[in-house]
């Protein structure tokens, strides 16, 4: 347990809680991501608009998909993906497709969509322009944020081009790409699946640790750590291997986790739920796994849906809602997203823990 001081920017003063556990978030928080997971949502929106449409296409900016996130909804990147490519076909010039098809596989499926694209590629040969992407996503945050706001924000519906659902094996062509180019060489022994879209060596390996050794071993000794991630299990324990940082956290929660209690409360109840972050299930499920009564807790994260999450467990527990955020050009706009969505403090510098923790 410890002293925990911070200042506290929404009313400028100092403030103190005594913590018995910190949670982490892993990707952008733990683990940069900017060399991995965001260049993976980059490389799969290139793929799936050239390959699988004929739709030419340029990188979208790391600057892009923070904009995305700060709109809240997107923890997943898989629905970030589909969010955002269904945006680019909406000044693409494709027309409306509204009804998907079931495939029995991804082979399929790409031939299909080639096959449909072809008849309008014509009007679609200059790469769609992103000039009103600010104004679009202020529509997405109206409607409530993440992929449903993206279906309302637009003007028509192009489901039947965006196959982002389902198994990756028969239709999800976008979970499919986007697992190919993150794990590289380890999706086929994961997946036990051929790669068909990515055939380099997987960008996982690109990351590189955020918060150093030191600063963890430090926090261990002063209180218990864990973590709750949207990361599929096997790719967590895959950076906490990587970097040998399993041995500070005594809990870990990820996707696999929220899913399976999604399935078990959809068969008791017939009802569908969604438990991943901003919904506090991830937090309070580290929380409980930790096993200590009555903890005050914070939970750092660098996105609006972590500060959600943290804000709703505080019915539960104690708990500081930490912002993590790193230096950019869009420093600003994710900096006022955090503090509206309920961050308590702000930190840009792992350093600064350890003078929080005193």
């Amino acid at each position: 347990m410890l002293l925990f001081g911070y200042w506290n920017l929404v009313i400028g003063d100092w403030s103190f809680i005594v913590m018995d556990l910190l949670i982490f978030d892993m990707d952008g928080v733990l683990i940069d991501v900017s060399q991995s997971y965001r260049k993976t949502i980059q490389q799969t929106i290139h793929v799936y608009l050239e390959h699988c449409l004929g739709v030419r296409a340029n990188l979208v900016s790391h600057e892009e998909i923070s904009l995305f996130k700060s709109v809240g909804g997107f923890n997943n990147d898989w629905d970030l993906t589909a969010g955002f490519l269904l945006y680019l076909l909406s000044v693409s010039g494709l027309p409306p497709c509204p009804k998907r098809r079931r495939f029995t596989d991804v082979k399929e499926a790409t031939s299909f969509l080639k096959r449909k694209s072809s008849e309008f590629t014509p009007t679609a040969t200059k790469p769609p322009q992103k000039n009103h992407l600010p104004d679009f996503l202020e529509k997405v945050k109206g409607q409530g944020g993440g992929l449903k706001g993206v279906h309302l924000a637009l003007k028509k519906s192009l489901d039947g081009w965006v196959y982002g659902s389902g198994d990756l094996e028969q239709e999800n062509l976008v979970k499919r790409i986007f697992q190919e180019v993150y794990l590289g060489e380890k999706f086929t022994p994961h997946y036990h699946l051929p790669r068909l879209f990515f055939g380099g060596e997987g960008l996982y390996l690109q990351e590189r640790l955020l918060i150093p050794r030191r600063i963890l071993s430090s926090l261990r000794k002063k209180m218990r750590l864990g973590i709750a991630s949207g990361r599929p299990r096997f790719e967590a324990e895959l950076a906490l291997k990587r970097f040998q940082i399993s041995s500070f956290f005594d809990s870990l929660v990820t996707l696999d986790e929220c899913e399976k209690e999604e399935a078990r409360l959809l068969a008791v109840s017939k009802k569908k739920v969604k438990l991943t972050k901003p919904h506090p299930y991830s937090l309070l499920k580290a929380i409980e796994k930790i096993n200590i009564s009555n903890p005050l807790c914070g939970y750092i994260g660098d996105v609006v849906d972590d500060m959600k999450a943290a804000q709703a467990a505080k019915k539960n527990f104690p708990m500081l809602a930490i912002g993590f955020l790193r230096s950019g050009k869009t420093e600003p706009v994710v900096m006022e997203a955090l503090l509206r969505a309920g961050a308590d403090c702000i930190i840009k510098n792992p350093r600064e823990l350890l003078q929080l923790a005193g």
